[in-house]
Order: C-alpha cells, then structure tokens, then sequence
C-alpha cells in the first residue's frame, strides 16, 4: 500500500510558477512509474506528465510541453511537478498517482491516488 500526499498548490498570477510535490509512504517510490494528472470543475481528469522508475523516462500532454518538469528523488520518496509560465487554463485540482507500468497516461494504468492540490491561475 502506497498514501500519497500532495502539496504546493495555490494562487498564482498568469505567467507565474509554482512547484508542486508529492510524498510518498508506505512504500518505495522507486517500485512505481509517477505521474500527475489534473481536473478542472466540469472536466474528465486529465494525464500531465509522466516520469519512470529511475527519473530517466519522462513524458507530458502536449499542452504541458516546454512549460512543466516532472522530477523525483527516490532517496526523499517524492516526486515534483514544476510549473512555469501558468496560465488560468492550468487552473484544476492536481493529483499524483503510482503505477506498476513502465510509464503510464491512463488513470485506470494508476494504482494509488493522492487527495489533490488545488492550483488556481488568475490576476
């Protein structure tokens, strides 16, 4: 069993950054894929970004690209989320999810769920 708590969500001015984090306990991180997912009010949750095992692996929805990093230090069992030059578009409930893929873009691919941080882009 994997709890997985998020942090790092709030209000942030368009063009701003935030970093979002995920902790994990339970178990090592280092046994699953990562990924972060988003819902905003009114929409299916959406795939962000994906990071394998080792960190050697990434990927992201093509509306992401250039502006988000997914990292992770399995040493610390957490996994990041940087976000730069945010726009109200971004404006949604973040979640980070294990898998046991290799990389995974579907939530049913998704284990284990965090409870979600909100992250709000508006002036």
């Amino acid at each position: 069993q994997v709890q997985l708590v998020e942090s790092g969500g709030g209000l942030v001015q368009p063009g701003g950054s935030l970093r979002l984090s995920c902790a994990a306990s339970g178990r090592t991180l280092s046994s699953y894929a990562m990924g972060w997912f988003r819902q905003a009010p009114g929409k299916e949750r959406e795939f962000v970004a994906t990071i394998g095992r080792t960190g050697s692996l990434t990927d992201y929805a093509g509306f992401v690209k250039g502006r988000f990093t997914i990292s992770r230090d399995n040493a610390k069992n957490t996994v990041y989320l940087q976000m730069n030059s945010l726009k109200p578009d971004d404006t949604a409930v973040y979640y980070c999810a294990a898998s046991r893929s290799v990389l995974a873009y579907v939530t049913s691919s998704y284990d284990y769920w965090g409870q979600g941080t909100q992250v709000t882009v508006s002036s």
